[in-house]
């Protein structure tokens, strides 16, 4: 519904069915639902949860809706975005002139757990993040805000694929009412992008895989699933070795050359030589291979310095910095602990803001005032006394909410969204959706997985055909679904 409480248009046909379809038929399309990603094993890990190694993720089948002008202008803030954080990355690994500049402090870049010195002046193919996830939240009908940017190894596309091949067979009756942009392209995309970033010695037909830390991982499953899709090895660290700064695969036909690692091991993990040295699950002599420009690592070592929440609050001066334009998606309003005047605010606001640790992920480390109890609010104070800087907060903000499906019946419940962004060094693509994540729980804010969250099917109303558009810098057009945009510089 509207502000007047009317149905909105990308809604009125979703509401028809729903008012012609009688409750019984609802809860046996959720149980159908339940048996179909039990039997395709759509599991995840939690880690430290000594009750369950393996959950399934609550899967909505209301499926979240968006019209195609809606999505058009989130879709051009989002290139905009990863424009900026690709050109943030090359800037502070190499002149860096925004710290010159005084618009971002030299210390949050230079001394922030996710910067790595081994990257400096390191910029295989000039792209950093080429799977970018952005988290995206609605406070009304018009703004959309981003809520974090996921620019190391974002996760959860599986989900946004078997959601729509789940509501595909559960509901073929609703997709014959719409026209919806399809997202079954993202793996050929995804390759597309991949193969446009292998090293420039690369021969022929470039040979990329799928690095992962191995089957106890928690987002394994996904692993598996997206190099079946891509149709590329899944490797550990064990399958690959590093010969003259060239990094080969072990094969039953003999060694062959690798030139495209899209690695799922964080940082620290993936290089015992150069990071960790009690890594077991990285290739010694990795990073040497890439940084000599022998292979090319998506994402690239060190992106986490541009996901990081604190760097975060500078994301508009950071798009003012080097596209030289005004931000098309807001940042949520932002306190930095480490300032003294907004430590003083949020010490004394605690019970109404939403605190969290410049590095956390996953819904972990962070204190949701509303909700807290007095002794919750009174430990995390302690954390903010002690170590300010590791701390932001935001307000509460009253995210939207969407249709979703119970047996008591249809309910609100808060969600966000992440569309996953695929940068290349033939331009931009955009999947036109992504996943929408639900906050399950009635009232909860808080939409992980980990957290007890759910996903739903997003859906992009293409009933005004695929039109071609217009971008802010550079031409887009619309590719079978895909949005590919190509800067003219």
């Amino acid at each position: 519904m509207g502000p007047s409480e009317a149905v909105r248009e990308a809604y009125r046909r979703l509401k028809s069915w729903l008012d012609a379809t009688p409750p019984e038929l609802l809860a046996s399309r959720r149980q159908q639902a339940e048996v179909l990603f039990r039997r395709i094993g759509i599991t995840f890990a939690v880690y430290g949860d000594k009750e369950s190694t393996e959950r399934l993720i609550p899967f909505d089948i209301l499926p979240r809706i968006l019209s195609r002008a809606e999505w058009s202008h989130l879709e051009t803030g989002l290139i905009q975005r990863v424009k900026a954080l690709n050109a943030f990355l090359g800037d502070v690994y190499g002149a860096g002139e925004i710290v010159r500049a005084g618009v971002v402090p030299s210390d949050l870049v230079y001394r922030n757990p996710g910067y790595r010195p081994e990257m400096a002046g390191c910029a295989p193919r000039d792209v950093y993040v080429h799977i970018a996830g952005i988290d995206v939240i609605r406070v009304d009908d018009k703004d959309f805000y981003v809520l974090e940017d996921n620019a190391r190894t974002p996760s959860g596309v599986s989900y946004m694929l078997e959601n729509r091949e789940a509501m595909i067979r559960l509901f073929p009756e609703l997709f014959a009412t719409h026209r919806v942009a399809p997202v079954e392209n993202y793996p050929d995309a995804l390759l597309a992008t991949l193969r446009s970033v292998a090293p420039r010695s690369a021969a022929g037909d470039p040979t990329a895989v799928l690095l992962t830390p191995g089957i106890f991982n928690s987002a394994y499953y996904e692993h598996s699933f997206l190099a079946d899709k891509l149709g590329v090895e899944l490797v550990e660290g064990r399958d690959l070795f590093v010969r003259d700064d060239v990094v080969y695969m072990r094969t039953t036909e003999g060694p062959r050359r690798v030139d495209v690692i899209y690695r799922r091991i964080d940082d620290d993990f993936i290089d015992p030589l150069a990071f960790r040295p009690d890594s077991m699950l990285g290739v010694p002599g990795l990073v040497r291979a890439y940084q000599t420009g022998n292979v090319t690592l998506a994402n690239a070592v060190g992106t986490g310095v541009s996901d990081d929440k604190a760097i975060y609050t500078y994301m508009p001066e950071i798009i003012r910095f080097y596209l030289g334009q005004e931000p098309i998606l807001k940042n949520v309003p932002t306190w930095r602990c480490r300032e003294p005047d907004a430590l003083k605010y949020v010490l004394e606001h605690l019970s109404e803001l939403v605190v969290k640790e410049v590095n956390g992920s996953g819904g972990y480390g962070m204190l949701v005032g509303p909700h807290a109890t007095k002794e919750m609010i009174e430990t995390f104070r302690g954390k903010l006394e002690r170590d300010p800087a590791n701390f932001i907060a935001q307000p509460t903000l009253s995210l939207s909410t969407a249709p979703t499906s119970f047996d008591e019946g249809v309910r609100p419940r808060h969600v966000d969204l992440r569309p996953y962004v695929l940068s290349g060094a033939d331009g931009v693509r955009v999947v036109p959706g992504g996943l929408t994540r639900v906050a399950m729980k009635e009232g909860s804010l808080v939409v992980n997985s980990s957290q007890g969250g759910g996903t739903k099917d997003t859906w992009v109303l293409d009933d005004v055909g695929a039109a071609q558009t217009q971008s802010q810098d550079g031409q887009t057009q619309t590719l079978g679904g895909m949005t590919q945009s190509q800067s003219f510089g």
